[in-house]
C-alpha cells in the first residue's frame, strides 16, 4: 500500500472517530440539559405543593366551644376594658370566668343558642368556659397589658386588630409541634404582614418598640 492510500485510510479512521466522538459528545449534552429540566420542574411539584401543603399539616383547626359575638357585646357595654378588665393590683384579668358574665346576663341567659350552651353545659355544671386564646404567647414570655394599655395608652387594636367588630369566632389553629396558635406567627407563611395585628411574633415587639422608645429592650423585660 502506498503512502497516500496510507494516510487516506488514516484520514477515513479519524474522521470517523470524530464523528462517533461529536455523535456522543451530542447526545450527552442532551441527557445532561433533560436532568436539568427535570430536576427544576420536579423541584418546583416539590416547593408549591410543599408552600400549599405544609401550612394544612403544620396546624390543626379547632372550634370554640360556642360562638361568641364581640359586636354586639361592645356595643351593649361600651368596650373592651368592660370584659377585659385590670385587678385591683394592676395584673390583667384576661378572658372573664363565668361569674362576669352572670351579672350581666343573669336575667338573659338562654335566648340564643349560644346563650343557651353556655347555660346549660358550663353555668349549671359549674364549668368554665374552655375558650382557646387566640393571643396566648409561650409559656416563655411575659407581656404586660398595663405597661401597654395604661402606661403607653395604646388602643387594643393595635395588637388585636377588629375583633371588637366581628359577630362570629374563627376556627383556631393550633401548631401540631409547639402546641400554639397560627396568631402567633401569622397566617402568611412567608412572614409577610400588612396589619400590626397579623402576628405577635418577638420581631414585631422589638420593632414597635423601636420605633416609639428608640430602644428595643432588655431580653429580661419579656421572658422572666
Amino acid at each position: 500500500m502506498s503512502e497516500l492510500e496510507k494516510k487516506t485510510e488514516s484520514g477515513s479512521v479519524d474522521a470517523a472517530k470524530d464523528g462517533a466522538s461529536s455523535e456522543q459528545k451530542a447526545e450527552g449534552d442532551s441527557g445532561v440539559g433533560m436532568g436539568i429540566l427535570f430536576f427544576i420542574a420536579a423541584f418546583a411539584v416539590c416547593f408549591l405543593s410543599g408552600w400549599l401543603l405544609f401550612p394544612s399539616l403544620l396546624y390543626s383547626k379547632k372550634e370554640q366551644p360556642f360562638n361568641f359575638n364581640h359586636a354586639l357585646h361592645v356595643a351593649e357595654t361600651g368596650g373592651c376594658e368592660s370584659c377585659h378588665s385590670f385587678r385591683e393590683d394592676g395584673t390583667f384579668a384576661g378572658v372573664p370566668k363565668n361569674s362576669s358574665c352572670i351579672e350581666c346576663h343573669e336575667s338573659q341567659l338562654g335566648e340564643t343558642e349560644d346563650e343557651a350552651i353556655f347555660m346549660t353545659e358550663y353555668v349549671e355544671k359549674g364549668k368554665e368556659v374552655p375558650w382557646l386564646i387566640y393571643s396566648k404567647q409561650p409559656d416563655c414570655v411575659f407581656f404586660s397589658h398595663a405597661a401597654h394599655v395604661t402606661g403607653a395608652k395604646m388602643d387594643c387594636v393595635t395588637c388585636h386588630g377588629n375583633i371588637g367588630e366581628s359577630t362570629t369566632m374563627k376556627p383556631y389553629q393550633e401548631n401540631r409541634i409547639t402546641g400554639y396558635s397560627r396568631d402567633i406567627w401569622g397566617e402568611n407563611i412567608w412572614g409577610v404582614k400588612k396589619n400590626p395585628w397579623d402576628r405577635m411574633k418577638m420581631d414585631d415587639c422589638a420593632k414597635c418598640h423601636q420605633e416609639e422608645t428608640g430602644s428595643k429592650g432588655a431580653c429580661f423585660q419579656c421572658h422572666k
